[in-house]
């Protein structure tokens, strides 16, 4: 991550002032409002360069809202907050929160859920995308790993991506 700025843990306010936020008319159906109001939202996130964009409603309000919950995920998937030292790697309770480890577990709905995903993939990157390697460390079994990789089509995808840079079979 660039600096020591944990953007995951901004605010919405902090995380749109360090954005810039284009609105701009949506294509599509919808009918005569579509046309005239200008409610699809982009957000290019300036440290990071991470854009995303919103087009689903007619309210640019509601746009705004989820373009910062896809810019929250994509930080999370794309922005590389470290690389752990394998050597000596201790699991953090943000990854044990992800599996339910002697904590208690952490819903996608909370926001703890995509700092424990970031750091997570800090580790399956750092662990150049063995699973084998990524289970032992964190302390659960390969198909618990397995699961949690593919619960969500953003995490799956993104972990295809770290294996296949690596020439790894992707998972299923």
């Amino acid at each position: 991550m660039a600096g020591t700025v944990d953007y995951l843990t901004l605010s919405e306010e902090e995380l749109l002032r360090q954005s810039d936020v284009d609105t701009y008319r949506a294509s599509g159906p919808g009918g005569q409002k579509r046309n005239k109001t200008s409610s699809a939202v982009r957000l290019r996130h300036g440290p990071t360069g991470v854009s995303v964009t919103a087009t689903e409603s007619r309210s640019q309000h509601e746009n705004k809202a989820r373009a910062v919950k896809r810019l929250r995920e994509r930080l999370a998937l794309d922005v590389r907050a470290s690389t752990p030292d394998l050597d000596a790697y201790c699991c953090p309770a943000t990854i044990a929160a992800l599996f339910g480890q002697g904590v208690p577990r952490v819903g996608k709905k909370q926001p703890a859920f995509l700092v424990g995903v970031r750091d997570f993939f800090d580790l399956f990157e750092a662990c150049e995308g063995s699973l084998r390697d990524a289970a032992d460390r964190v302390g659960v079994t390969t198909g618990a790993v397995s699961r949690f990789l593919t619960s969500d089509d953003a995490i799956h995808r993104k972990a295809n991506q770290v294996r296949a840079a690596r020439n790894l079979k992707p998972i299923r």
